[in-house]
């Protein structure tokens, strides 16, 4: 997900501000969410259930589908076959995979070479500028036929997403597509063409008219064009898309525009109406810490720091994070129990915390309003039993009942340190890890 992007639609992870984008994210929510990707071959599948034209192909779990895959898009009539690494990540084609091998995104004309490069990728690690240092594991390809691009135009960008400023959908694109957007837009802003739509009345025919012509198309492939860009804009309303990212959109040699890459993301807040959608989730691409958090009902993301987090309500989150880092901590996570939290939830975010091996420490912070602190400290005083917490524990507690969550603490026989306030807190986590 491109820096453009994510300035109108704080909605999407990739880049290289995904943190931060993640954090503002979670600090948005008051009900637990994640946010549902998609790979290349389930987003194309549903572009062509609405008339948007994508190169054919098929998903291969094993060399041997691949191979057979590739015999038969051959036989019916490809030239060239494509492969590609199935991740949760873009920059495919530049990565590298942990054994070595390079770039995620191969080329060939035979079936058996195509199983080969499978074999390569296949549960194997591939590491792009978009994925964690560790890479995502590969457990699907897809292999499909290659396209002869025409020389007569370059190759665009095309993208619809929500974009609060306008307070509606937006269609954003570009004549220079694909490469990383993010650059176009911070190099060349001018050649970033943005093109509101009203929702209520729907893309337009003079809309799409103009944004064909701002790309410089002619001829029969302005309402080629067009008629693309009217299928893409009904699959991201029909889908409940935050956004749809076609990057590149190239005109082949044949002189037909071709969705060649595309990325969806979706509102979680329609999962109840999109159940077909939301069943293509892959939680082997997402960090199985966030996994378990939303199975439990928690608000978390994972960051690289040493001292765990756990606070109730996002703003408080948001703050414990940056004064722990004052204090020269780095935090290891944005964990929000919220307002209701249960002891069993208090229990599980706690395990999701200690089995992070970078976890050293644990910092609690809760203000009690709706949550209390004597059902948060009895929360604490079972979570650290039953899983026999090792790492320091330091406690904050302030609000409603908080003397008598404060006697649960101090009786409990456990070992933790209790802080008067969030800098007292914040020192003491720090120090309790040096």
């Amino acid at each position: 997900m491109s820096a453009l992007l994510r300035r109108f639609a704080p909605v999407s992870f990739r880049g290289d501000h995904k943190i931060t984008n993640r954090l503002v994210q979670a600090s948005l929510l008051t009900t637990p969410r994640r946010f549902l990707d998609l790979h290349e071959y389930q987003s194309k599948d549903l572009a062509t259930r609405y008339g948007v034209r994508v190169q054919k192909g098929y998903m291969a779990e094993t060399p041997e589908e691949t191979e057979a895959h590739a015999a038969a898009l051959l036989a019916d009539g490809a030239s060239e076959l494509v492969l590609k690494a199935q991740i949760h990540a873009g920059g495919r084609g530049k990565g590298v995979f942990n054994t070595g091998f390079k770039s995620g995104v191969q080329f060939s004309t035979d079936p058996s070479e195509m199983a080969g490069y499978a074999k390569e990728m296949l549960g194997n690690n591939l590491m792009t500028k978009q994925t964690p240092p560790e890479g995502q594991t590969v457990k699907k390809v897809l292999v499909h036929e290659s396209l002869n691009f025409s020389k007569d135009y370059p190759e665009f960008y095309l993208a619809f997403l929500m974009d609060r400023s306008f307070g509606g959908p937006v269609m954003v694109a570009s004549r220079e597509g694909g490469m990383d957007i993010e650059e176009v837009a911070e190099n060349n802003p001018d050649a970033i063409i943005k093109q509101a739509i009203d929702i209520n009345e729907g893309i337009q025919p003079a809309q799409t008219l103009a944004m064909a012509q701002a790309l410089g198309l002619e001829g029969d492939l302005v309402a080629d064009a067009q008629a693309q860009m009217e299928s893409l804009y009904s699959m991201f309303l029909d889908l409940d898309c935050t956004q749809i990212e076609i990057n590149p959109l190239v005109v082949s040699s044949a002189g037909q525009l071709y969705c060649v890459d595309a990325k969806l993301n979706f509102d979680d807040n329609a999962s109840f109406r999109q159940k077909e959608v939301f069943s293509m989730r892959d939680t082997s691409m997402e960090d199985p810490r966030e996994v378990a958090a939303g199975e439990a009902g928690l608000n978390y993301v994972g960051l690289d720091g040493s001292i765990g987090c756990m606070v109730n309500g996002a703003g408080l989150a948001m703050a414990t994070m940056d004064i722990i880092h004052l204090y020269g901590g780095e935090p290891a996570n944005f964990l929000d129990v919220g307002g209701g939290a249960t002891e069993a939830q208090v229990e599980a975010a706690f395990r999701i915390l200690t089995e992070d091996p970078k976890v050293k420490g644990i910092l609690v912070n809760i203000f009690g309003g709706i949550m209390k602190c004597d059902v948060i400290a009895q929360g604490i005083v079972n979570a650290a039993k039953t899983i026999n917490l090792q790492i320091p524990l330091v406690v904050r507690l302030e609000g409603t009942n908080v003397e008598i969550g404060n006697e649960i603490l101090s009786s409990s026989g456990i070992n933790l340190i209790t802080a008067n306030d969030l800098d007292d807190a914040a020192v003491k986590a720090v120090a309790a890890i040096q």
